[in-house]
């Protein structure tokens, strides 16, 4: 993705920083210098030339050792740079210190919950259907994510947008022949390739996606109607093709055991009208009602 892009990645590497409690008892001992020399400045009768140097350096120092102070949480890094020039990342948390014309951008590299709105997306037989998914990322790299994008956190939202539209486009919504991988009947699998997509995408800014997964999906509100009214006729069709035949095989056994048993003669008009009134009896949605024959099947 990264040569599709143009872009050219920095590799993070530690920074040569120092802890902040070892200099922070530097600073200590600057200021008891500068108290100490100001007090010997004031009792002394005659001004001596040094103490004059250390009244007016030792300030200097202080504020030259107080400007590289900085606080690091856990999860967060320092990206540090100087004159421009990337000079490493700081990861330990606490209390640090670097020299103060390096300038410190502090990123976190704690994971991330985001939550995309819902998209509209055509998919792949042009049908218009909603998405919206759920990630969970987090920087890996804090020199890519600082200086190979503009902002990695929009970034992030821009290219989840186009990798659910690519996802999309890629399967059908659905497939009543059960014959096609589709977005609803195949969520967890197409969830892997959504992952595998949005990894390819954002390592280009040192990011990473732990888990990711559908949290809305479904046709599009001018159709949604229509394709469910279609998958109402198509449940409607499967139920009753399970009813017939269910009960085609239960008149072909109940024949046959009339015939096995000798139970009685059924010549092929008997036949036929004991298996129009079984089948009536049996895929009939209401109760049957019997009618009694006093006659002959044939008067």
């Amino acid at each position: 993705m990264a040569h599709v892009l143009g872009l050219n990645a920095s590799d993070e590497r530690a920074a040569s920083t120092s802890s902040g409690y070892s200099m922070l008892l530097v600073l200590l001992l600057i200021v008891i210098a500068q108290v100490w020399a100001i007090t010997q400045l004031v009792q002394s009768d005659g001004a001596a030339l040094w103490l004059i140097i250390a009244v007016g350096v030792l300030p200097l120092a202080l504020i030259f050792v107080a400007s590289g102070f900085y606080m690091l949480q856990p999860n967060q890094g320092a990206v540090i740079t100087m004159f421009g020039t990337y000079k490493g990342t700081d990861r330990k948390d606490g209390l640090r210190w670097v020299l103060p014309w390096m300038m410190r951008h502090k990123v976190s590299v704690r994971a991330n919950n985001f939550i995309s709105d819902k998209i509209k997306v055509n998919d792949l037989r042009g049908n218009p259907i909603e998405m919206a998914a759920q990630i969970v990322w987090r920087v890996v790299d804090t020199a890519q994510a600082t200086f190979d994008v503009d902002d990695y956190k929009e970034f992030v939202r821009v290219q989840v947008e186009a990798a659910i539209r690519t996802i999309g486009a890629r399967y059908p919504y659905d497939d009543f022949n059960h014959d096609d991988v589709t977005l609803r009947g195949h969520i967890d699998e197409v969830g892997v390739e959504l992952l595998a997509e949005l990894r390819e995408r954002l390592v280009v800014a040192g990011i990473t996606v732990d888990e990711c997964g559908f949290t809305h999906l479904a046709y599009a509100q001018e159709i949604a109607g229509a394709m469910l009214r279609r998958q109402q006729a198509e449940a409607v069709v499967a139920a009753r093709k399970t009813l017939v035949e269910g009960a085609v095989g239960m008149v072909e056994m109940a024949l046959a055991d009339l015939s096995k048993r000798d139970v009685v003669e059924l010549d092929d008009e008997r036949r036929a009208a004991m298996v129009s009134n079984l089948m009536v009896v049996l895929c009939s949605e209401r109760d049957t009602q019997p009618v009694v024959n006093a006659g002959s099947l044939y008067t």
